[in-house]
């Protein structure tokens, strides 16, 4: 007599051995994609605002003398050649490597509150203050006189105002639109801190 009792314990007597497949929801997949995008403008705004900075620094050394003054819509604007020791808008000159320290910590500190961000609003003004200390450490780090202590180029020059540059307007730019942010109540996260539904790109997870 045969036995036909199936082998293994398995009471089917299927040769199916294989692991069951793990299917990733589809809300956590809207997610990642969604933070992605949310990614994706951060690194944008900060490339726009580094890349731009560089070059226009670039173009002022190459083309114009330390000191020398370019009127382009005269009298509201000129461009106006100068080397800055000191903080944005020449604040602090003889702190050079403390700036240099401060904007480092200030970068890395941005980077690893990326992942945090889902509103499009957080995205760009975070984009923005890191492309512009991005733009100024770039300066500090390879410029004159030495590593660590290099002058910022700055160049544009408004009426009875200080001297900066595009780095200078893109950080000033972001702490002003987080500052509008905070006021507002809006998280990194797109939610108002009176637990409100999220707002911002809360709407493309519905």
């Amino acid at each position: 007599m045969t036995d036909q009792t199936p082998e293994h314990g398995n009471p089917t007597g299927s040769d199916d051995t294989s692991p069951a497949v793990h299917q990733t929801p589809p809300a956590a997949t809207h997610r990642r994609r969604t933070g992605a995008r949310y990614a994706l403008l951060f690194a944008a705004c900060c490339a726009v605002i580094y890349v731009a900075d560089q070059l226009t620094k670039i173009w002022v050394v190459s083309t114009m003398t330390e000191g020398q003054i370019t009127p382009v819509l005269p009298p509201l604007l000129n461009w106006h050649f100068i080397r800055n020791p000191g903080a944005a808008f020449s604040i602090g000159t003889d702190y050079t490597w403390v700036f240099t320290i401060i904007m480092a910590v200030v970068s890395i500190a941005i980077i690893t509150q990326v992942r945090k961000v889902a509103s499009w609003w957080w995205a760009a003004a975070l984009g923005l203050v890191l492309g512009g200390a991005l733009g100024n450490l770039t300066d500090r780090l390879l410029r004159e006189p030495s590593f660590g202590q290099g002058h910022v180029v700055d160049f544009i020059a408004l009426p009875n105002f200080a001297i900066f540059n595009i780095a200078d307007s893109a950080v000033v730019t972001g702490v002003c639109l987080i500052c509008v942010l905070t006021l507002r109540g809006i998280g990194m996260d797109g939610k108002r801190s009176n637990d409100e539904p999220a707002i911002d790109g809360s709407a493309d997870s519905k």
